[in-house]
């Protein structure tokens, strides 16, 4: 059994006068240990696709299956939960809260888990110290600049010990340096701990990283292709 299962996904947003389908029957299966890159234009239905195989939405049919678990039947509540525990984000926006430091932005979904104090601090330090901001824990994110706060965010991602990330254009407001070193700590956390990444982008440096490019057009699976340049080199 894949790690993600979607089966016929569709997505009808019928708020306005006119219904516009925004995925149609989409099938998608991801294993364990991909680093897989979600691509397509604008309105093809990858941010869609993402938020509701992370949770945030629910289709208008079809199943999503994360961990042999149906997350489609699932009501709101039920939801929220499995996200905290199964699934860690990372957003074009970084999202972190501006009032609490690095450490704390990072320790946060911890406590909303339950975890004990001691235990939040050892793995928030943990984590920054993997992706190399052990140094500035004690900082605000005004104080970082963006790639350093995205890397807080891809910290904060990995506290809960998700099933996998999802990371809506990750690298859209950064620099081509900033970037590619983003791109390195997650091909690194991918290649060491076996962390599964998918990736919604227009970025052509996150899709020539990806081991898999899969093609959304009008709301449909138009292509899906292993990148061999990638896979060679790994191998």
């Amino acid at each position: 059994m894949s790690l993600i299962e979607a089966n016929k996904v569709t997505k009808i947003y019928d708020g306005t006068a006119v219904p516009v389908k925004a995925l149609s029957d989409v099938d998608l299966s991801i294993e364990a240990g991909e680093f897989t890159a979600i691509v397509g234009p604008s309105g093809s239905g990858k941010t869609t696709l993402l938020n509701i195989v992370g949770g945030l939405d629910v289709p208008t049919s079809g199943k999503v299956i994360i961990d042999n678990v149906d997350i489609s039947t699932y009501k709101p509540d039920e939801l929220v939960n499995f996200r905290l525990h199964h699934i860690g984000f990372v957003f074009q926006a970084y999202n972190l809260i501006p009032v609490f430091t690095a450490k704390e932005n990072v320790e946060f979904i911890m406590l909303l888990q339950g975890l004990s104090k001691s235990e939040r601090e050892k793995r928030a330090i943990e984590l920054l110290t993997a992706v190399g901001l052990a140094d500035r824990a004690n900082d605000k994110p005004s104080e970082l600049s963006g790639g350093q706060q995205q890397r807080v965010a891809v910290a904060r991602a990995l506290a809960s010990r998700p099933s996998f990330v999802l990371a809506d254009e990750p690298t859209a407001n950064l620099d081509s340096q900033t970037a590619e070193s983003l791109l390195d700590l997650m091909e690194k956390l991918n290649k060491d701990f076996n962390m599964t990444f998918v990736f919604s982008t227009h970025d052509q440096r996150v899709i020539n990283r990806a081991h898999r490019v899969v093609t959304l057009r009008d709301g449909e699976v138009e292509k899906d292709e292993i990148n061999v340049k990638v896979t060679e080199n790994a191998n």
